[in-house]
């Protein structure tokens, strides 16, 4: 085998009818994703979520979306919100990452600071992305939330990646 080349296995097909979660969500893990925390202001103070289904839709005009579990308890809040902000995490922020996905409150040792709009934000991230909420589309058990990108910034680093249910780094020597 040449060197630096990994060897895959052969691929195992399946059927969606009946529904197989286990081996679509094993299918769905197979493709790397960065990872992101998304915050916005509620009433109580600030919320956050972790999530890896972000992407860019479009540079004219600027947006990008995110897609929240309807079934999380953070949902309708972040689904009410005019404005969020988009948190692209960096390689050693997996603590990060792991404390949001469990709780909406985990600012705790952040430097948080509110942006125009009143959105919670941190500036140590490797890119930030403070949006208005444009669309909302159903999308099953999910929802398909477009931004509208008010204002970006991005520094140095190595990205947190995230695929087949473990966090990683990117070996750009490969």
């Amino acid at each position: 085998m040449p060197d630096g080349h990994m060897q895959m296995s052969r691929l195992r097909t399946f059927d969606m009818e009946p529904p197989q979660d286990r081996q679509f969500r094993d299918a769905l893990g197979q493709f790397a994703t960065g990872v992101t925390v998304v915050t916005a202001a509620t009433d109580d103070g600030p919320l956050g979520m972790t999530a890896n289904s972000f992407s860019s839709v479009s540079m004219t005009p600027p947006l990008v979306l995110w897609c929240p579990a309807k079934s999380s308890t953070r949902f309708e809040i972040f689904a009410r919100a005019a404005h969020f902000a988009i948190h692209v995490l960096a390689a050693d922020q997996r603590d990060v990452a792991l404390n949001f996905a469990k709780s909406g409150a985990a600012f705790g040792g952040l430097d948080l600071t509110v942006n125009a709009q009143g959105v919670p934000v941190f500036d140590r991230c490797l890119a930030r992305f403070d949006c208005d909420t444009h669309q909302i589309h159903d999308a099953g058990d999910h929802a398909i939330i477009l931004g509208l990108v008010r204002s970006a910034a991005f520094g140095e680093g190595e990205p947190l990646i995230f695929a087949q249910g473990q966090f990683g780094r990117f070996d750009n020597k490969a």
